[in-house]
């Protein structure tokens, strides 16, 4: 087992740069797939997002070369599919019926701690002094962005559910070498585009979408994949569980947007869940 560890006093900005874009483009991927789900089923948000996803994943990786492709990087790829299936469906359909703000942080505080744990336990990860500082502030910050009440509105289930897909997609993805490029991104599309086709046979009627309608799922698809393709770059530069840790401060950019764009109301406990994750994000880029 290869043990990974940041040398203290030497931060990789640019790989932490990388995973907060990730951070950053999947706040904005879940505030559009969730106002999308209230209004076509979410059946038919994944399914076309993943389509979408996968034809962006593929153009990328056709335009980024890779110096071998492997077999394992592949299956570590489509592995990571899974989980992002698994976690898309449960999460679009939690945020369907349940609060935006109540739905993605829970899911992101479960699958934060699973991948982290795993990272940690298993896969050798050894961070520093100030990065375990940051994963310790950063569980509760994203549980008082939810508000601080898990239990609390419907959809908890179904973002309890979608964190064991976050934890599976995260692992899995940081697992595929820098050698084959962003096709594991790719074989990962492919996986989830299958995992998700049974449901889709089932809601076929669901799936006869206006044009406009298809077009926003596809977007939103793919600018899931461009997450995806950040974080991979950057589980290259970072320890698995530091990038984990960043990419899942997401759930603070849809909390900002529906305050602006929906004028929905923030709690104190919210305002300070948002503090502590810029507070989070500095100790882990530092760590």
């Amino acid at each position: 087992m290869t043990y990974r560890t940041l040398v203290p006093g030497h931060p990789d900005p640019t790989g932490a740069l990388l995973v907060l874009s990730s951070a950053d483009v999947y706040g904005i991927v879940d505030f559009a797939g969730g106002l999308l789900s209230r209004h076509i089923h979410h059946t038919a948000v994944t399914f076309f997002g993943q389509l979408g996803g996968l034809l962006l994943a593929c153009a990328a990786a056709l335009l980024m070369p890779a110096d071998a492709v492997h077999t394992a990087d592949l299956l570590w790829g489509a592995l990571s599919g899974v989980g992002s299936a698994f976690a898309m469906r449960f999460l679009n359909r939690g945020l369907s019926r349940g609060a935006m703000t109540v739905v993605v942080p829970v899911s992101a505080v479960t699958g934060v701690a699973l991948s982290v744990l795993c990272g940690v336990l298993v896969l050798g990860d050894r961070p520093g002094t100030l990065a375990w500082f940051g994963i310790a502030v950063t569980v509760p910050s994203l549980w008082f962005v939810s508000g601080g009440r898990a239990g609390a509105g419907k959809g908890t289930a179904d973002g309890l559910l979608a964190s064991a897909g976050v934890a599976v997609q995260y692992l899995a993805l940081g697992q595929a070498g820098p050698e084959s490029g962003l096709w594991p991104v790719a074989a990962g599309r492919v996986a989830a585009v299958l995992v998700l086709l049974p449901d889709a046979a089932r809601h076929v009627r669901r799936l006869k979408l206006p044009s406009a309608r298809r077009v926003q799922a596809l977007l939103i698809g793919a600018g899931a994949a461009l997450g995806l393709v950040l974080y991979l770059l950057a589980a290259q530069q970072q320890l698995l569980a530091v990038a984990v840790v960043l990419a899942s401060l997401y759930p603070a950019l849809p909390v900002v947007l529906g305050l602006a764009l929906l004028h929905e109301r923030i709690s104190h406990r919210q305002v300070m869940g948002l503090l502590g994750a810029g507070v989070a994000t500095v100790l882990l880029t530092l760590g």
